[in-house]
C-alpha cells in the first residue's frame, strides 16, 4: 500500500525533473533514499513507472497514466491541511448554538459583537429556542452546544456553570408600583400579569414560585416572544416577569425594570454539551468569552436569559 505522501512527492518530483539527483536535492533527500521510495511505490502500485538509463528518467505508460490522480492526491491533501490548519487557527470554521431567546438578545450579542471581530471568517448559527428544544437538539448533536437552565441531571449531557440568571418585573412608568425601589412577588400577583407562555423556561420559574408561595395570579396576556411582552407591558396592559436581560431589548425603551425580592427568582444557567463531544477551537473560543463576558462585575448585576 502507499502508506505516505512522501512516496508520491517522490515520483512527481523525479516526473517533473526527469532526473534523480535534482529530484533528490528538491525535496533534501539522498538519492539512495529517493530511489528506495520510488521503488516502493513501484512494487506497492505493482508496476515500473520509470524507465532509467545514463542521461534521462522517462515515465513508462503507467507512470504517465498514474502522474495525474497521484498529483490530485498531493495536492487534496494540501488542502486539507490548510483547511485544517485554518479552523485550528479560528480563519474559517462555523459554530452552531442552541440558546434561550432572552440570551439571544441579551449577553450573546455582546459575545457574538467581541467573537466576530476576532474571527470574521467563522459562521455561526444560532437555534433560540426555549429550555426543553435547547436540550433535544444538544442531545441530538444538530448544535454545539447550548445555553440554558436545566432543572435536572441528565446522563447524556455535560453542564458547564455560566452565571446565575435573575427575573425582574417591568412596569409602564404610570403604574403605581413604578416608583418603588424593588418589589415583592406577592405585591405584583396583585395586578395583572403579562407572562411568557406556558412551556418556557422563564413561565415554568414564574408559575412554581407562585404555588411555592401560595399566591393566585391572573395572567392577563401571554406571549411567545419577549418583545412581544414588553410591548404588551408599555401599552398597559399588565406588569411583565422577565429576565433582567430583556431590558436591553429596544422595546423595553420607557419602562420601569425593578427587581423582585421576596422571594428573589433566581436559576443556574448552564452551557450544555453532549457527553463525549469535543469542542472545536471556535467552540472553545466562544465558551471563554462567554464566560468573560458573564463574569465580569460590571455585567455580575445584569440578568442573563
Amino acid at each position: 500500500m502507499i502508506n505516505e505522501l512522501r512516496h508520491i512527492r517522490a515520483f512527481l518530483a523525479v516526473a517533473r525533473h526527469a532526473n534523480f539527483t535534482r529530484a533528490a536535492q528538491e525535496l533534501h533527500v539522498s538519492q539512495s533514499a529517493l530511489t528506495v521510495q520510488i521503488q516502493q511505490l513501484e512494487e506497492a502500485l505493482g508496476v515500473r513507472l520509470f524507465d532509467r538509463n545514463k542521461r534521462r528518467v522517462v515515465l513508462t505508460d503507467a507512470g504517465r497514466e498514474v502522474i495525474a490522480p497521484l498529483n490530485r492526491i498531493v495536492v487534496d491533501a494540501e488542502a486539507i491541511v490548510s483547511r485544517t490548519r485554518e479552523i485550528t487557527g479560528l480563519r474559517r470554521g462555523a459554530i452552531s448554538m442552541a440558546v434561550l431567546p432572552s440570551m439571544a438578545s441579551g449577553i450573546l450579542s455582546t459575545a457574538l459583537s467581541r467573537f466576530t471581530a476576532a474571527h470574521p471568517g467563522i459562521m455561526i448559527h444560532i437555534h433560540d429556542v426555549v429550555a426543553d428544544q435547547v436540550i433535544e437538539k444538544v442531545k441530538k448533536e444538530e448544535v454545539d452546544f447550548g445555553v440554558a437552565t436545566v432543572t435536572h441531571a441528565d446522563k447524556e449531557l455535560t453542564l458547564l456553570p455560566l452565571f446565575t440568571d435573575r427575573l425582574f418585573a417591568f412596569l409602564p412608568q404610570q403604574h403605581p408600583l413604578s416608583s418603588r425601589a424593588s418589589v415583592s412577588l406577592q405585591q405584583i400577583s396583585d395586578y395583572p400579569l403579562v407572562l411568557m407562555a406556558r412551556g418556557t423556561s422563564v413561565r415554568s420559574m414564574v408559575d412554581q414560585a407562585l404555588r411555592d408561595h401560595g399566591l393566585t395570579a391572573t395572567a392577563a396576556y401571554e406571549a411567545n416572544y419577549m418583545s412581544t411582552a414588553l410591548s404588551l407591558v408599555r401599552a398597559g396592559f399588565g406588569i411583565g416577569i422577565l429576565p433582567e436581560d430583556a431590558g436591553t431589548m429596544g422595546s423595553a425603551q420607557n419602562l420601569v425594570e425593578l427587581p423582585i425580592v421576596r422571594p428573589q427568582l433566581t436559576r443556574p444557567i448552564h452551557v450544555l454539551m453532549r457527553k463525549g463531544r469535543s469542542a472545536s477551537p471556535a467552540v472553545q473560543q466562544m465558551l471563554q468569552i462567554l464566560r468573560d463576558i458573564t463574569r465580569k462585575p460590571s455585567d455580575s448585576a445584569r440578568g442573563k436569559e
